[in-house]
């Protein structure tokens, strides 16, 4: 990676943070409401050394095995980083989740969290995970409705090794602002309720480069941001 790429994702990291920025001044939110997780699937070490100098500490990850070997990559970093995987979950891979990562998006079955659970170490932190919504009802999306999250947030409070901390959700492209706005709202009033029976409920992550302002403006607390900072992926470069 040559100097001006380096330089791009700094600069890119500055742009993305500036929007974050005036995008929750508009909405009556401050900045710090806002975290930020850079999505570095596909991305090699060097693109994520760049982030890390500039300031970006907490990184998304959509496949297991390059998130495994990344996390390892890293891991005697100080301060150390934060590892959320946000890609689907199979059952064969949760232990590799389990025993790697700080944050898992993308729960959506109790099957699943009772794998994440079991496979949890001891000697680590819970694992903080989201439940993962289906909100725009997508044959081949995971997650599951609106209706079947109380259940699922019960038995997932019930698990030791698990802290549940919120709600997830990737919506159906659309690019008119306001049904962008439609759909992240239903999510909030969800998050909200969820609020009122589990305190430690605080993370709503939702918005991605094509739809974070309307995600934000409905009260997103956490938003994936890969194409902005690190450019397009390489899908073929894939491990």
């Amino acid at each position: 990676m040559n100097q001006l790429q380096h330089s791009a994702i700094a600069e890119n990291l500055q742009h993305v943070r500036e929007r974050i920025a005036s995008i929750a001044a508009l909405c009556e939110r401050t900045p710090e409401e806002v975290t930020l997780l850079a999505v570095s699937k596909t991305k090699p070490a060097s693109a994520i050394e760049e982030a890390i100098a500039a300031g970006q500490l907490a990184f998304g990850e959509n496949y297991v095995q390059e998130g495994v070997e990344k996390v390892a990559a890293f891991a005697d970093h100080q301060p150390p980083l934060v590892w959320h995987f946000i890609g689907p979950l199979q059952s064969n891979k949760s232990r590799l989740v389990a025993e790697n990562f700080d944050w898992c998006h993308t729960l959506d079955r109790l099957k699943i969290a009772q794998r994440l659970n079991e496979q949890r170490p001891q000697n680590k932190p819970p694992l903080q995970v989201l439940i993962q919504v289906n909100i725009s009802d997508e044959q081949s999306k995971s997650g599951i409705t609106l209706a079947e999250v109380p259940q699922l947030a019960a038995e997932i409070a019930a698990m030791p090794q698990l802290r549940l901390r919120g709600l997830m959700a990737i919506p159906a492209a659309e690019s008119d602002y306001q049904r962008q706005l439609a759909v992240f709202q239903q999510m909030a009033a969800a998050f909200k309720q969820l609020q009122q029976s589990y305190p430690q409920i605080d993370t709503l992550s939702m918005g991605m480069t094509d739809d974070m302002p309307a995600a934000i403006a409905a009260g997103s607390t956490m938003v994936r941001i890969g194409t902005a900072i690190f450019g397009a992926r390489d899908y073929a470069a894939k491990v």
